[in-house]
């Protein structure tokens, strides 16, 4: 077996590279030194002396997460994968003997973004660049939401009925570090028949470019419709709204009239008045609009490595999945960039 040479690094990135490396076309697409002053905030706070180990590059750490995202990792996997992998090391800009962050400087990275909400604003300044960039909302939004699960509680009906009522049970605050593993904000919720326990993604995506533009995190129990006034983008140059059938309501079309937008929300049936054939011919027409979100999620479940996320509390996931939706629209950023 040959000693590895200065070059050999460099050779293996560069053949990489010519294979189609994803990771480079993201790096060559998305300027993430964009994002440094805002992610210089995680280090805005007094430090106690000048000892020790300086803080990580917060732009290193920020591409770290977005790995993450991008392949469903877990903090220790993502520091297992640094460095084993030469492609991340190559889109952090690292070499084989630089350091590599641990996985609970991850876990404190991503706990300090929490607390600042600086997700949120990270999601919303890549959005403006967007618009800068010439990919401006346009030809209309969609909206949807899509159910992310986590790992289901083995609880007892009383227990769970406590949670539900918004106390927390007897034998969680004898035992604290149970209390910790227990995810008492994600709740169950039924759809197609089959019964998920988590959290829901709602999101707002324009037709044109399906870019994520708007998003909020609920717990799966609430109802789609809920959230639709909270996703309108009046950044979009056309004020056409689509989704699915759930959103359907007078109220929601009466509401969307006085603000100036215009229903093209699937319609429903029931049993005392079935949809018409002219009402099925429209909802075959939107269809083909609307079906654009399902590619968005389609992406996050298969691309992204799976909807399952290893985190407890409803802060929590609404970090991760911020981060999901923002690494989202970096890639399909870098794809329309290159196209």
């Amino acid at each position: 077996m040959s000693q590895a040479g200065f070059f050999d690094f460099q050779q293996r990135k560069d053949q990489l590279d010519a294979h189609g490396n994803p990771l480079r076309a993201l790096e060559e697409a998305v300027d993430f030194e964009a994002f440094r002053p805002t992610l210089e905030r995680v280090h805005e706070k007094q430090r106690k002396s000048d000892a020790g180990r300086r803080p990580y590059d917060v732009v290193l750490m920020f591409k770290l997460l977005v790995l993450q995202s991008l392949y469903n990792l877990s903090d220790a996997q993502v520091e297992y994968q640094v460095r084993d992998r030469v492609s991340f090391m190559a889109f952090l800009g690292l070499d084989p003997g630089d350091a590599v962050p641990d996985e609970k400087t991850l876990w404190l990275f991503r706990e300090r973004l929490k607390a600042l909400g600086l997700v949120e604003v990270l999601f919303k300044q890549f959005n403006d660049d967007l618009s800068g960039a010439g990919f401006a909302a346009s030809k209309g939004s969609i909206v949807d939401a899509s159910i992310v699960p986590v790992p289901r509680q083995r609880n007892s009906r009383d227990d769970n009925q406590t949670i539900k009522d918004g106390y927390t049970p007897a034998s969680f605050a004898r035992n604290p570090c149970k209390h910790r593993q227990k995810d008492t904000d994600a709740r169950w919720t039924t759809r197609h028949g089959e019964r998920f326990f988590g959290y829901k993604n709602h999101v707002n995506v324009d037709v044109k470019h399906k870019l994520i533009r708007r998003y909020r995190v609920t717990d799966a129990a609430v109802h789609d419709s809920r959230m639709i006034d909270a996703l309108l983008d009046e950044d979009n140059t056309n004020r056409d709204v689509y989704a699915d059938g759930a959103y359907h309501s007078k109220a929601i079309g009466e509401r969307l009239e006085q603000q100036g937008y215009r229903d093209r929300i699937h319609r429903k049936g029931c049993r005392d008045a079935p949809l018409t054939e002219r009402d099925r011919a429209w909802n075959r027409v939107r269809s083909k609009v609307r079906a654009r979100v399902e590619h968005v999620f389609g992406r996050q479940a298969q691309r992204l490595g799976g909807k399952l996320i290893r985190c407890v509390g409803i802060a929590r996931v609404r970090t991760v999945i911020g981060l999901r939706n923002l690494v989202y629209n970096l890639e399909r950023y870098a794809k329309l960039v290159a196209a």
